[in-house]
C-alpha cells in the first residue's frame, strides 16, 4: 500500500487559512471529516488535542505531524495542508510550521495500514523534499512527488538490508564504532520513525555504524539481536513510553525522550559510541544521574502524577456509581433504612466500599512504582494500605499516610535495589522474584505501621481544621476553585482535585464541592461566550462551543483546551476568576458534595448536600447549579470583552 493511496486529493489543502495552532487542527479535521473519513469529528478532535497535550507533534524543519488512533476514524487517512507564510504550531523548534499531515488511524488499521502511515515521517527527514511540496503548484504534483519519494526511499531500504547482510560477513566491521538505538511514542506512528531515520541519516555523516529498532504501532522492527547488544559500545533509548530495557544490562544508555532523536542525535550518537553514559543496571532502573529517565518530568512532581493518573480511574469510576445509588434515595445503600434498595447497595459497594477503599492503596502503589520501577509496586500498595486501615478505629491516616508510604517504598527500594548489587551475578534471577517482595514489603510495612499513629494525628488536626474555619472557609474555596482553572486538567487542576479527593476521603466534603463546580465553569463559560459574542469567534470555535456545554456540564475541564490554546492570554485569566468566584460561592452556600466525579450526572442523583451529608439535597442541587452558572456567565463576558472581533475574510 502507497502513502497516496490514503493521501487523496479531497484530503488537500493546497493553503491554509488558519495560522495559530487550534484554527489548524480544525481546519484539518473538518476536511478530514468532509471527506467522509470519519464517524465522529469531535472524537476524533479530542483524540488529537489528547495526543497534543503530551508533546507538541510540529517536529520542527516546518513540520507538523498531528495524529491519532481512535474508533471515531471510519477508514485510515491523511490530511495534508501547507501555509507558505508559516503558522504558529508551538513547534519544538520555535519556527513557523509550513507543511502539516494529520493522520488519522482507525483502531482495527490493518498491518499495512500502519505501516504505511508510519513511513510518510521518514519521507520528510528530506529536506529537499520538503522544499519540493511547498514549490508544488497541484494537487496531481503534490501526489507524483510523495510516489516519486516513496519509491526511492524502499529502494534505498533494500539496498541497506544488503549492506546490513554483507556486515555480518565481515569480521572486520567489528573493528569500526557500532550503536544501537530504540525509539518509540505513544502512538507509534510519526516520531517512532522520523528519530530513527534522524539517527540513521546522522550516524551515516559521522561514519559510525547504528542500527535502530523501532517500537511503532505495526508491531518491532528491525529488532536488536543478541549480538548487535553484546557488540556495540552503548545504547541510545529514544522512547516516550516503557520498551524493553532489561537486555541492555551492562551497557552505557543514553535514556531521552523520543524528540531528542529526532533534535540532537549527534550529541546522542557521540555518547553512545564513547560510552559517555550510565551503565544500566537492569530491573527496570538505570544509574541514570542526570534524572532525564524516558523523557518524563522528573522528580517528585513526576512521580506523584503517576500516583494521581493510575488512581483516578477509581475515583471517576466508583464516584459516579455511588451517584447511581442516590437515585434511589440519599439513604438507600443502608440496609436500615427505610429507602433500602438491593441494587443502590450493590452500586455503594462496587464504588464506595471496593472502588474508593483502593484509592489510597493504588496512589501510592505507582507513586513508588514510578520511583524504583516494577519492584516499588507492591510495597507501595501495601504501604498504602496500612496507612488507611490502622492507627485509628475510624480509619488511618488516608491520602497523607498514601503519599508518605509511596515515596518511602519507591525510595527504599532503591536502597535495597543498590545493597544487593553486592550478591554474586548468580543469583540476579532471585532479586525480581524473592529479594525485592520480600525486603521491600517487610521495612516499608515496618516503618509505616510504626509512624501511622503519628501520621493519624497530623491528618485528623488537618481535618479538623478545615472543618472549624467557618467564614474563613470561603477563602479555601476561592483558591481551590482558581486552581481547578489555571492550567485545564494539568498539575495545578490536579493538585486542587486531589486535595479535594484526600478531604473526602477524611469526611471533609466541601473541597471536592469547589474542585468539581471550578472545573466545571472553563468550558461552559466559554462555550456561553461563543453563543453570545458569535463575532469574537470563528466557525470553528462556535461549532466546539457546543460540545464544550456537554464537557463542562459533565466536569471535563479539557473542554476549554481548544480555546485556551488559541488564546490564552484571555482565555486562561477569564477562566480563573470565573472559577475562582464559584468556588467560593460554594463554601458560602455551604455545599457539600459526597460523590467526586460526573458534574450535572451527580448534581441531579441528590449527591449534593446543604449543610452536610443530612442536608437538602434540591436546595443544594439549585444553589450548586447556580454557583456554577454565575461563575461561567463572569468567564464568558470577561472573555467576551476581552476577545477581539474575527476579521472577515
Amino acid at each position: 500500500m502507497k502513502i497516496t493511496d490514503l493521501l487523496k486529493q479531497d484530503t488537500m489543502i493546497l493553503e491554509l487559512e488558519s495560522s495559530a495552532k487550534a484554527d489548524v487542527i480544525d481546519e484539518l479535521v473538518s476536511k478530514l471529516d468532509e471527506a467522509g473519513r470519519l464517524n465522529d469529528k469531535e472524537e476524533f478532535k479530542q483524540a488529537i488535542l489528547a495526543r497534543e497535550e503530551q508533546s507538541t507533534t510540529g517536529i520542527g524543519e516546518g513540520v507538523a505531524i498531528p495524529h491519532a488512533k481512535t474508533a471515531a476514524v471510519k477508514e485510515p487517512a491523511i490530511a495534508f495542508a501547507r501555509s507558505q507564510e508559516g503558522a504558529d504550531y508551538e513547534s519544538l523548534d520555535g519556527q513557523p510550521t509550513h507543511l502539516f499531515f494529520m493522520i488519522a488511524a482507525s483502531e482495527g488499521a490493518n498491518q499495512a495500514h500502519l505501516e504505511t502511515l508510519s513511513s510518510l515521517s521518514s519521507l520528510l527527514m528530506d529536506t529537499e523534499f520538503r522544499q519540493k511540496l511547498l514549490n508544488a503548484e497541484t494537487r496531481d504534483e503534490i501526489v507524483d512527488l510523495i510516489d516519486a519519494k516513496e519509491k526511492a526511499n524502499s529502494d534505498e531500504e533494500e539496498a541497506e538490508q544488503a549492506a546490513n547482510e554483507n556486515e555480518k560477513q565481515d569480521a572486520s566491521s567489528e573493528e569500526e564504532p557500532y550503536v544501537i538505538a530504540v525509539t518509540a511514542c505513544p502512538t507509534g506512528i510519526a516520531h517512532t520513525y522520523m528519530a530513527a531515520d534522524k539517527l540513521k541519516e546522522t550516524a551515516k555523516e559521522m561514519g559510525v555504524k547504528i542500527k535502530v529498532e523501532t517500537n511503532g504501532s505495526s508491531g518491532v522492527k528491525n529488532a536488536l539481536t543478541k549480538e548487535d547488544i553484546e557488540r556495540a559500545s552503548g545504547v541510545i533509548v529514544a522512547a516516550d513510553i516503557e520498551v524493553e530495557t532489561d537486555r541492555f544490562k551492562g551497557k552505557p544508555v543514553v535514556m531521552v525522550p523520543v524528540a531528542k532523536g529526532i533534535h540532537e542525535p549527534k550529541e546522542l550518537i557521540t555518547k553512545a559510541k564513547e560510552g559517555d553514559a550510565p551503565e544500566y543496571q537492569g530491573s527496570g532502573q538505570s544509574s541514570n544521574e542526570d534524572g532525564e529517565g524516558s523523557g518524563e518530568k522528573t522528580g517528585i512532581y513526576k512521580h506523584l502524577m503517576n500516583g494521581v493518573s493510575n488512581m483516578l480511574p477509581f475515583v471517576v469510576g466508583g464516584g459516579i456509581l455511588i451517584a447511581l445509588s442516590f437515585l434511589f434515595g440519599i439513604n438507600a445503600a443502608n440496609p436500615d433504612s427505610d429507602q433500602y434498595n438491593r441494587f443502590a447497595e450493590m452500586l455503594s459497594i462496587i464504588g464506595g466500599g471496593k472502588a474508593f477503599y483502593l484509592l489510597v492503596p493504588v496512589l501510592a502503589g505507582f507513586i513508588a512504582q514510578s520511583i524504583a520501577g516494577r519492584p516499588g509496586l507492591a510495597p507501595g500498595m501495601v504501604g498504602g494500605l496500612i496507612a488507611t486501615t490502622t492507627g485509628a478505629a475510624d480509619g488511618g491516616s488516608g491520602f497523607l499516610g498514601g503519599l508518605l508510604a509511596g515515596f518511602l517504598a519507591g525510595y527504599l527500594m532503591l536502597l535495597i535495589q543498590k545493597g544487593l548489587k553486592v550478591l554474586p551475578d548468580v543469583l540476579d534471577g532471585l532479586k525480581p522474584v524473592l529479594l525485592y517482595p520480600v525486603l521491600g514489603l517487610f521495612f516499608t510495612g515496618i516503618i509505616m505501621l510504626l509512624v501511622n499513629p503519628f501520621l493519624v494525628s497530623i491528618y485528623t488536626a488537618l481535618r479538623d481544621g478545615l472543618d472549624s474555619l467557618g467564614s474563613f472557609g470561603i477563602v479555601v474555596g476561592l483558591i481551590i476553585g482558581g486552581m481547578m482553572a489555571v492550567d485545564m486538567g494539568g498539575p495545578v487542576n490536579k493538585a486542587a482535585y486531589t486535595f479535594g479527593i484526600a478531604m473526602l476521603d477524611a469526611g471533609n466534603t466541601m473541597p471536592i464541592a469547589a474542585a468539581m463546580a471550578g472545573g466545571m465553569v472553563p468550558p461552559l463559560g466559554l462555550a456561553l461566550a461563543t453563543t453570545f459574542f458569535r463575532n469574537k469567534f470563528t466557525a470553528q470555535e462556535r461549532e466546539t462551543g457546543k460540545t464544550a456545554y456537554a464537557m463542562g456540564a459533565t466536569f471535563i475541564t479539557e473542554g476549554v483546551i481548544p480555546f485556551a490554546a488559541a488564546d490564552p492570554g484571555r482565555v486562561i485569566p477569564a477562566s480563573v476568576i470565573g472559577s475562582t468566584i464559584t468556588g467560593g460561592l460554594v463554601y458560602l452556600f455551604n455545599l457539600n458534595l459526597l460523590a467526586p466525579h460526573g458534574g450535572i450526572i451527580v448534581i441531579l442523583t441528590g449527591a449534593v448536600k446543604t449543610g452536610g451529608e443530612a442536608g437538602n439535597a434540591l436546595l443544594g442541587a439549585v444553589l450548586y447549579i447556580a454557583a456554577v452558572l454565575i461563575g461561567a456567565i463572569v468567564t464568558a463576558i470577561i472573555a467576551g470583552v476581552l476577545k477581539k472581533p474575527v476579521q472577515k475574510g
